[in-house]
């Protein structure tokens, strides 16, 4: 039953994300509708390939495509004057996928008895896979790749899993809770991991003195 409601979670959230995003790209309605399945099913299907799940496991989930394309077509006809309203929440949505997602790919991973580090990629891959693909569409730089930190808690997610501290509905629940919440903090709090200092921009700021002192003397 968990599963179930993790997978439905997931795919709404993820899916009313991808949605929101094609319609501040000024997509057309294929567009959206590309943009919201790629999202909700993009990371499973990376996933899939990655730890030799079955592809076709992703085309049986009729019910999963049922409830995307509803909540898709609800966002696209939703009031034009209120969709400002709807874009504020999509980081929200998007942590909710993130949380939803992880775990149940973390889960998925440990019902084939992968190893921990599979499990790990697992929740990172399904959790974070989907929205990677979606920015992409869209033109944009993946968040997992520079956002406020963003796989790392679906990855912590993993290790809870594989390393069998999360065993029923509760716990996992609670976990999911804490994906959320730390997600938005980051989001919040602008964390982010540690990065190396971009080289090229500083070279421009040092030039762009030079030619300010030069300017000064003459």
């Amino acid at each position: 039953m968990t599963w179930e409601i993790l997978n439905i979670i997931g795919t709404l959230a993820f899916a009313i994300s991808g949605a929101l995003i094609a319609i501040e790209e000024d997509y057309d309605i294929l567009g959206v509708f590309i943009l919201g399945y790629t999202t909700a099913f993009g990371g499973g299907l990376i996933r899939n390939l990655l730890i030799g799940i079955p592809i076709e496991n992703i085309w049986q989930q009729n019910l999963l495509f049922v409830v995307a394309f509803l909540v898709i077509t609800i966002v696209f006809i939703f009031p034009a004057k209120w969709m400002k309203l709807w874009q504020r929440w999509v980081v929200f949505f998007d942590a909710i996928g993130l949380g939803a997602f992880a775990i149940q790919g973390a889960r998925y991973a440990v019902s084939i008895d992968a190893p921990l580090i599979a499990v790990i990629i697992a929740a990172t891959i399904t959790g974070a896979g989907g929205g990677m693909l979606r920015d992409v569409f869209a033109g944009r730089k993946p968040m997992i790749f520079h956002s406020d930190i963003y796989a790392l808690w679906a990855a912590l997610a993993g290790l809870a899993i594989g390393l069998g501290l999360i065993r029923n509905p509760t716990t996992t629940y609670l976990l999911l809770a804490c994906i959320v919440l730390f997600r938005m903090l980051s989001v919040y709090y602008k964390w982010n991991l540690p990065r190396k200092g971009n080289w090229n921009r500083v070279i421009k700021i040092r030039n762009n003195k030079t030619k300010e002192q030069e300017k000064t003397i003459l």
